[in-house]
C-alpha cells in the first residue's frame, strides 16, 4: 500500500486584502500539517483574491503577491508539505493565472492556466493570457528580491507535472476541467495519479451537482485522486463562492467540505491508498495500451522525495461518502445569508435596514437576514472565535457579552420599516395626513401591514411603522402650485400618465426615506456607524423592468436580485417551517401586488395583471433570451412549439412582442440596478453579466415584421404539436425554457 494524506480547503478570501488572505493561507497550511497531510491545495488566486478584476493590471498587485509568497516560503509553513498556492505571475510581457508549487522553502514549479474562463460572470482574458506552450517547460527567472531571499534563481514554468519518488502530481485549474480537451486525460496516460484543481467557482442555484459530476467523471473511467479547492464567501462583489472543496478517488467522493459557511478557513482531509489507483488502471486493457503507445510526453519536474507511507493500521483510510446536496430552498436561505454576513462585517456597517412591505419579495429578504442571524449564533456556539469577534463588534456588545439568541442579535443589527400610504376615494387633499395610530390604508392594506409586523416580531428586527402620506401630499401640493393641476389615479378617472406618476412618487419617497433612516437611526439609538439598505426586487421583475427606477429597488445591495419569483415562493414555504417564521406561509399564499394604486371594491392592483404576463412566463422568456440566445423571431418559433397546443400563432406572437416591447423600454433600468447576489443563469444584470445596449428601438420593426410574416404563413388559428418524436415534440430549446437547471 502507498498511503497518502492530502488536504484541500475552502478559504474566505477578500480581493486585495493581502493581510486577510495571507493569514487564511497560513492557517490552512498549519491545519493541514497538524493533521499529517503531505499535500495542501488552495483555491485559485488565493493570495490576491479572485475578484481583483482590473487591479490585476496593476504591477503593485503582482508585487504584493510575490511578497506574500516570500513570507510563506521563508517561514516553516512549507516544510514537509507540498503546497499549491494560487497567484498572478508576469513572465516576459504576459500576465498569467498561476499555481505556484512549493516544498521545503523552495518553488518546485509554476503552472500557468491554459484555458481561461471568459463567459458569464468571468472575464479572465481581460487580465490574463493563456499558456500555449505544451511540449516543454521553460526557465522562469524569479524576481531579484525573491531569488535572493530563497537562494533560488529560476524555476520551471509551464505545463507539466511533478514526479516524486513514489507518485506523480499535477495541476488542473478550474476551467480546464470543463474544456473539450481536458489536461487530466493526457496526464493520466503519463502516469499522474494525483490531480489538484484550484478553483474560483461561484454559487448558482442547482449548479453543484454538475460540478461534482465533473470531478467524479475525471477519475471514474481512468482512475486517480482528484483534489478540488474553492473559495468560499463574498470577496467583494456580486458573487458568492460556494466552497465544497472535496477529494474524489476512482470516481468515489471520499471527503467533502461545506458549501455554505461563515468560517474563514475550512480544511478538508482525506487519506487514500494510491495502490487502489494503480490497481484500477491496471485492470483496463485499453488504458494500458494507450499509456504504452507513442504519445506526446508531458514534461515533468523530478523531486527526490517520497510522499507516501507504507501499510499502517493506525492510519485509517477515507471511504466513499454520499454527496451532500442542498435543496434549492436551502441554497436560497444559506447562500445569500452568508454573502450578507461577509458584506456586513467587511463594509464597516452596523447592520441592515429593509423596507418591509409584507409582500413575498421583501419578506424573503427579511427571512434571509433572519437566517443570517441564526447562522451567526450557531457558529458562535460551535466555538468560531472570528464569527464571535465580528458579531461583538457589529452588535456593539460589551462586558464580555456576545450573541446567544438570534432574535436578540437581529434587534441589534436589523431594522425593518413598513411605509404605509392612505388614499381614500376622495383622493389626497393638502394637509390630509394619517395619524401614527391609524393605518388602515386603501393602498398599503391592513393585511400587508400586519404581515410585516408579525414577521418582524418572529425574526426579532427593530420594526418601524411609518405613514408617508404627509410627504406625498406635500409634493402633490407643490406640483399643484407650480402647474395648477393635480394628478388622479386611473381608478379615479386619471390618465395612464397620471397613474404612473403617482405610483412613482410613492415608490421614490420610500427609497429616500429608507436611506435617511439607515443613516440616522444608529444616531437615534446612540450607536456609531450606519446601516446598509437592502433591496428586494427579484430577477423576473428586473427582466421585465417592473420596478420604479430609484425606488425601493434602489439600495446598497440586494440578496434576491438573482432569484426568480417561483423559487422565492418555494423558499417562503420552506422557511415558514425550517426557519420558524410561520407568517411566511400566509405571505406566500397572498397574490403579488405592488400596492401603489388605491384599492376599490371592484379593483385591486396585481403584479401579473400589471405586467401582462405571469411570473412563470417571465422565467420562460428570460431563459430563451439569455441562456438560449433567442431574439424575438427565434423566441416566437420556439414558443410556437412550446405553447402551440393551447395558443394560436397570433397569440404567441402577441406575447413575444409584448415581452420584448417592455423589456426594451425598461432596459435602461438595468444600468442602475442594485448590486445583487448572483444565483440565476438568465439574470439581466447589466454591469457584469448580461451586456447589452440600453437604448432600443422598442418597436422592433424588422423583427416584429418577420414574426407577422411567419404568422401569415402558418395561416391557422390552432397549431397542434405532433407527439412521438421524443419528449413533448417541442425540441431541446423550448423544453429547456422551463428547466430551472438550464444554462448551468
Amino acid at each position: 500500500m502507498r498511503l497518502l494524506k492530502v488536504a484541500t480547503c475552502n478559504l474566505n478570501q477578500w480581493a486585495m486584502d493581502f493581510d486577510c488572505n495571507l493569514k487564511n493561507i497560513k492557517e490552512s497550511i498549519s491545519k493541514a500539517k497538524e493533521a499529517g497531510a503531505v499535500i495542501r491545495l488552495g483555491p485559485e488566486l488565493e493570495i490576491t483574491g479572485y475578484g481583483c478584476e482590473d487591479h490585476f493590471l496593476e504591477l503593485d498587485t503582482i508585487a504584493h503577491a510575490w511578497e506574500c509568497l516570500k513570507e510563506i516560503l521563508l517561514g516553516d509553513w512549507t516544510d514537509g508539505i507540498f503546497c499549491s498556492i494560487g497567484m498572478p505571475v508576469i513572465k516576459g510581457s504576459a500576465r498569467y493565472n498561476c499555481q505556484v508549487l512549493c516544498l521545503n522553502k523552495k518553488i518546485v514549479m509554476i503552472r500557468p492556466k491554459m484555458w481561461l474562463a471568459n463567459d458569464g460572470n468571468y472575464r479572465e482574458l481581460r487580465w490574463f493570457t493563456t499558456w500555449k506552450q505544451k511540449d516543454q517547460l521553460e526557465d522562469f527567472q524569479l524576481p531579484s528580491d525573491i531569488s535572493e531571499a530563497l537562494s533560488q534563481k529560476s524555476v520551471p514554468f509551464g505545463y507539466g507535472f511533478v514526479r516524486f519518488l513514489d507518485t506523480a502530481v499535477a495541476v488542473e485549474t478550474c476551467e480546464e476541467l470543463f474544456t473539450a480537451m481536458t489536461p487530466h486525460a493526457e496526464l493520466q496516460l503519463n502516469g499522474v495519479e494525483v490531480f489538484m484543481n484550484a478553483s474560483g467557482s461561484h454559487h448558482q442555484l442547482r449548479k453543484l451537482d454538475l460540478r461534482v459530476q465533473a470531478f467524479i467523471g475525471a477519475t471514474n473511467t481512468i482512475g486517480g485522486v482528484y483534489m478540488y479547492s474553492n473559495l468560499q464567501g463574498c470577496d467583494g462583489g456580486r458573487l458568492y463562492y460556494d466552497g465544497c472543496s472535496c477529494v474524489v478517488v476512482n470516481g468515489n467522493m471520499v471527503a467533502q467540505g461545506s458549501q455554505f459557511s461563515l468560517k474563514d478557513v475550512e480544511v478538508v482531509l482525506a487519506q487514500v491508498d494510491l495502490d487502489a489507483v494503480a490497481s484500477f488502471r491496471g485492470s483496463m486493457s485499453s488504458f494500458q495500451e494507450q499509456a504504452s503507445s507513442s504519445r506526446p510526453k508531458v514534461p515533468s519536474v523530478t523531486v527526490p522525495v517520497s510522499l507516501c507511507q507504507p501499510f499502517n493500521l493506525k492510519m485509517s483510510l477515507s471511504g466513499p461518502l454520499k454527496v451532500k446536496y442542498h435543496l434549492p430552498e436551502e441554497e436560497i436561505a444559506f447562500g445569500p445569508s452568508c454573502w450578507l454576513w461577509d458584506y456586513l462585517r467587511r463594509s464597516g456597517a452596523s447592520g441592515f435596514l429593509l423596507p418591509l412591505s409584507g409582500g413575498a419579495d421583501s419578506s424573503s429578504v427579511a427571512a434571509i437576514v433572519g437566517c443570517m442571524c441564526q447562522f451567526v449564533v450557531k457558529e458562535i456556539a460551535k466555538g468560531d472565535e472570528q464569527v464571535k469577534a465580528d458579531a461583538i463588534r457589529i452588535g456593539k456588545y460589551t462586558d464580555g457579552q456576545y450573541p446567544t439568541d438570534s432574535k436578540e442579535f437581529a434587534k441589534r443589527v436589523f431594522y425593518t420599516v413598513f411605509m404605509g400610504s392612505e388614499n381614500r376615494a376622495t383622493n389626497l387633499q393638502e394637509g390630509n395626513q394619517c395619524s401614527a395610530s391609524y393605518h388602515r390604508s386603501m393602498k398599503s392594506s391592513e393585511a400587508t401591514r400586519q404581515r410585516a409586523k408579525v414577521l418582524a416580531e418572529e425574526i426579532g428586527s427593530w420594526h418601524l411603522d411609518v405613514c408617508i402620506d404627509g410627504i406625498i401630499s406635500a409634493l402633490l401640493s407643490l406640483f399643484q402650485t407650480l402647474t395648477g393641476k393635480r394628478p388622479l389615479y386611473k381608478v379615479d378617472g386619471g390618465s395612464n400618465i397620471e397613474n404612473l406618476g403617482l405610483q412613482n412618487i410613492q415608490a421614490r419617497i420610500r427609497m429616500v426615506l429608507a436611506f435617511m433612516l439607515a443613516s440616522l437611526m444608529p444616531w437615534v439609538h446612540n450607536k456609531a456607524g450606519f446601516y446598509l439598505v437592502l433591496g428586494s426586487a427579484n430577477v423576473d421583475e428586473a427582466l421585465r423592468g417592473y420596478l420604479t427606477k430609484y425606488d425601493c429597488s434602489s439600495a446598497d445591495i440586494n440578496p434576491i436580485g438573482g432569484i426568480s419569483k417561483q423559487d422565492l415562493r418555494g423558499f417562503l414555504r420552506w422557511a415558514a417551517v425550517n426557519l420558524g417564521y410561520q407568517s411566511l406561509a400566509e405571505i406566500e399564499a397572498a397574490p403579488p401586488t405592488a400596492e401603489l394604486e388605491p384599492i376599490r371594491a371592484n379593483y385591486s392592483q396585481l403584479d401579473e395583471v400589471d405586467m401582462g404576463m405571469t411570473y412563470q412566463e417571465l422565467s420562460v422568456y428570460g431563459r430563451l433570451r439569455k441562456i438560449f440566445h433567442c431574439g424575438p423571431v427565434s423566441m416566437f418559433k420556439n414558443l410556437c412549439y412550446k405553447w402551440g397546443g393551447r395558443l394560436t400563432p397570433s397569440e404567441v406572437a402577441e406575447k413575444v412582442k409584448h415581452f420584448f416591447k417592455y423589456y426594451s423600454i425598461n432596459r435602461h433600468k438595468m444600468t442602475t440596478l442594485t448590486p445583487a447576489y448572483h444565483a440565476e443563469s438568465y439574470s439581466p444584470e447589466d454591469n457584469r453579466f448580461d451586456l447589452r445596449q440600453f437604448l432600443y428601438n422598442t418597436r422592433w420593426p424588422y423583427q416584429f415584421r418577420k414574426i407577422d410574416q411567419l404568422v401569415s404563413e402558418l395561416n391557422a388559428d390552432g397549431v397542434t404539436i405532433k407527439k412521438g418524436l421524443g419528449g413533448d415534440g417541442m425540441g431541446v430549446v423550448a423544453a429547456g425554457s422551463s428547466d430551472p437547471k438550464a444554462g448551468l
